[in-house]
């Protein structure tokens, strides 16, 4: 190459940076809602179990749970604790993975654009590379690690934690349909994640999905295990269907096409979660109807019913609200619920403008501004526009929380080798009217009461306790957001 073609190349090149710098920067005009997206990728990082990388972000967390599996003989080493104790638990764990892999899928341009796109990756790898080690054994899956009831009998950082490691399986003769099902779903949607960066692992992750879908179908059951803090209420037939679905998007085999149509059970349902995953897998399909299957019309009608369900401008609203306008179904975690529709009404409302489509609900019309509207109301009251006018995520916005219910951000690392029984460590650190000395930066909270009432006090847990899938729905709408200019 001349001197002048090498020098017009750079010039290009240079000229391509600007420009594409350029767009990222009008694309992602929303500084507010591009930190609200970081810091709760970073959060995750802080649920972190076992050796962590040299880029790990908390500052304060440190390697820990090295041990994990060895009871059992099997390396469980990895994963997330998935709140503010030092348990890991499967099904939750899982579909924090999923929804993570489905932003990652529906929002990479937007992911990208904000500089996130490899944090989310590294977030579903730290999920898929522990699920690979807990599904190495053919017909078993390894679905928990820790003790619970002594887990919460102590208020330690996880790094010092000397509570038992119990591990728990399902296999063919005690099984959890739900929990293989859901770690299937999880493992078919990331393969669709790093099939363009590393097509070895995604095969893999594929591969593994597949078998753990055989097998929750083949040993079907309930698994109790996790009770009573993870506890299927809605049964497998949604996290059977979830998994046939994130296999059928993954690899377009007519079985699993056949599955959903001839053998999947289906309800209408008006809420999304780790335990119900109906109205996903109603979204999930819905884009399949619209490009041409119209045998799952079914599944866009279903989840119509969910968008009427919850809009409250539909005339078939239904769904419980605080006065200041934030879904309340329940106590504890209820931010789960609002993280929860604002991800499926992001990813619906930009498919429906994706196909110039609408929501019938009786006799009133929504297109893709209303739920995007609705999807946008519902993230900002998390992050700042309620009555109470703070933030619920911590380290962001106005007067956020300080005083998480959590173990390792409640521990001060100066005190770290301190040897506290676990009656002390509760008397020490858990009990006291201070705010916590590490920053849990991005974890939204379980955030207010029906009435939009908050107590920030360590020990109310159903308002201060973080969750992994909290967040993990958020990433999509906080993508969204921050980049509300660029197509999905």
């Amino acid at each position: 190459m001349g001197t002048f073609a090498r020098t017009y190349a750079a010039a290009v090149v240079a000229w391509l940076a600007v420009f594409q710098g350029h767009l990222v920067s009008v694309a992602c005009h929303d500084s507010n809602y591009k930190d609200a997206l970081t810091k709760s990728i970073i959060f995750l990082e802080a649920q972190r179990s076992g050796k962590l990388p040299p880029n790990h972000r908390p500052s304060w967390r440190g390697d820990s749970a090295l041990d994990d599996g060895k009871e059992a003989n099997v390396d469980l080493v990895g994963g997330y604790y998935d709140a503010g104790d030092n348990v890991k638990y499967g099904l939750p764990m899982a579909f924090t993975t999923t929804t993570l892999a489905w932003s990652a899928i529906a929002y990479k341009s937007h992911l990208q654009a904000a500089g996130e796109l490899e944090n989310v990756r590294a977030a579903i790898r730290w999920g898929t590379d522990y699920f690979l080690k807990a599904a190495a054994r053919r017909d078993r899956l390894y679905v928990q690690v820790g003790d619970p009831v002594k887990d919460h009998e102590c208020w330690v950082r996880p790094e010092k934690m000397k509570t038992p490691r119990t591990v728990l399986q399902i296999n063919a003769s005690a099984p959890g349909t739900e929990i293989a099902a859901e770690t299937a779903a999880a493992m078919a949607a990331s393969s669709m994640v790093f099939r363009g960066t590393d097509r070895a692992y995604a095969r893999r992750l594929l591969n593994k999905a597949k078998l753990l879908f055989e097998f929750a179908k083949s040993h079907k059951g309930t698994y109790d295990g996790e009770c009573p803090f993870y506890c299927s209420y809605s049964g497998y037939n949604d996290e059977l269907l979830w998994a046939a679905a994130w296999l059928y998007h993954a690899t377009f085999k007519s079985a699993y096409l056949h599955y959903i149509k001839e053998e999947a059970v289906s309800a209408v349902v008006d809420e999304f979660n780790w335990d119900l995953k109906y109205a996903g897998v109603q979204v999930l399909l819905s884009q399949f109807f619209f490009k041409g299957d119209q045998c799952l019309k079914s599944y866009k009608d279903q989840a119509d019913s969910y968008i009427c369900s919850v809009l409250p401008e539909s005339p078939y609203f239904k769904i419980p609200m605080t006065p200041g306008g934030m879904i309340h179904l329940r106590d504890g975690a209820n931010t789960q619920y609002v993280t929860g529709a604002a991800f499926l009404f992001t990813i619906y409302g930009d498919m429906l403008q994706k196909f110039n489509q609408k929501v019938q609900c009786g006799d009133k019309q929504f297109d893709s501004t209303h739920l995007l509207a609705f999807a946008k109301q519902q993230m900002d009251y998390i992050l700042g526009k309620n009555p109470e006018g703070r933030s619920y995520m911590v380290g962001f916005g106005n007067n956020p929380p300080k005083q998480a219910h959590h173990r390792g951000a409640s521990v001060p690392v100066s005190e770290a080798n301190l040897e506290v029984g676990c009656p002390m460590s509760f008397v020490r650190w858990y009990n006291k009217d201070v705010p916590n000395p590490n920053e849990l930066t991005g974890a939204i909270l379980g955030g207010p009461d029906k009435q939009d009432h908050f107590t920030d006090l360590r020990w109310t847990s159903v308002y201060t306790e973080p969750c992994t899938y909290v967040n993990s729905q958020a990433v999509a709408p906080l993508a969204k957001l921050t980049c509300p200019s660029i197509k999905p």
